[in-house]
């Protein structure tokens, strides 16, 4: 997925900065703008990542006309971010994995007491 960003300039005293108007709150800034570019994209699918987690709607991007008229973003540079799909992806995937048997006991009594099936757990233990 492809985002407009907007972009206000840095000099020497001051970081560029990079705001995502499509998701709310998402921003970045650099010393450089190759910094601060690849910081976007980092802060971006955080956002999308943490919005998932909380059950919320990811927004479409829309376009960079259409974004600029989100803020005050006269005297912006416009670009995009690319935001991999993967990340929207909750497709269920059977995994095989290896763990020392008293490992997985340990693993599967932990399941137990919190109620949970053991793919359960462990998908609570990483988005956690």
């Amino acid at each position: 997925m492809r985002y407009p960003v907007m972009i206000e300039a840095g000099d020497e005293n001051t970081a560029w900065s990079v705001v995502v108007p499509d998701l709310a709150g998402c921003f970045s800034a650099g010393d450089t703008l190759d910094e601060a570019m690849s910081a976007v994209e980092e802060a971006a699918a955080a956002w999308i990542d943490a919005a998932l987690d909380r059950g919320r709607e990811i927004p479409r991007p829309s376009s960079a006309q259409s974004a600029m008229e989100k803020g005050d973003f006269s005297g912006w540079i416009v670009s995009y971010v690319n935001v991999d799909p993967a990340l929207l992806d909750d497709t269920i995937e059977r995994v095989n994995i290896t763990l020392p048997k008293r490992v997985l006991m340990r693993l599967d009594a932990k399941a137990r007491e919190s109620g949970q099936s053991r793919s359960g757990y462990i998908a609570h233990m990483a988005i956690g």
